[in-house]
């Protein structure tokens, strides 16, 4: 949880532009999947601690893969939103059928996002919501616009 906190944002499991859990787990690059890695069991904990959190929500922010963010960046996110698919700030979460079967569920912005982060998004500048996030991520969070 700590990593997270001080980056805000980091993927599950995928290489991307941003440093993902996996990795940080089993203390390196992961050849294949890590399902498959000695450290599976610590990654497997890693991620479902840190997805049942109420400060962190699953997105596909960053390349269309599970993306976790902290509660730290959510006014941020909610002020950049405009310029963002929205199918990326979906929530992503999974549904437990009576079967046995797991769904995915996307539950949008507007019904995940809290009040308070939505209120403290107002008082962000572009240029502020933006820099909150890594540098990796920046160039593809950037609009085209600039207000």
């Amino acid at each position: 949880m700590a990593a997270l906190v001080d980056n805000g944002v980091l993927l599950e499991s995928a290489r991307g532009p941003i440093a993902n859990v996996a990795e940080m787990v089993a203390g390196g690059p992961i050849a294949g999947s890590w399902w498959a890695h000695p450290a599976s069991h610590e990654i497997f904990d890693a991620l479902n601690i840190l997805a049942s959190s109420p400060d962190v929500v699953r997105l596909r922010l960053v390349d269309d893969k599970v993306t976790l963010v902290h509660r730290r960046l959510w006014p941020a996110l909610a002020r950049l939103s405009a310029g963002i698919d929205p199918a990326a700030l979906a929530a992503v979460t999974q549904e437990h059928l009576p079967s046995g079967r797991h769904r995915g569920v996307a539950v949008p912005l507007d019904d995940w996002l809290p009040d308070d982060a939505r209120r403290s998004a107002a008082g962000l500048s572009w240029p502020q919501a933006l820099a909150a996030f890594p540098a990796g991520l920046q160039d593809r969070l950037r609009p085209d616009r600039t207000t």
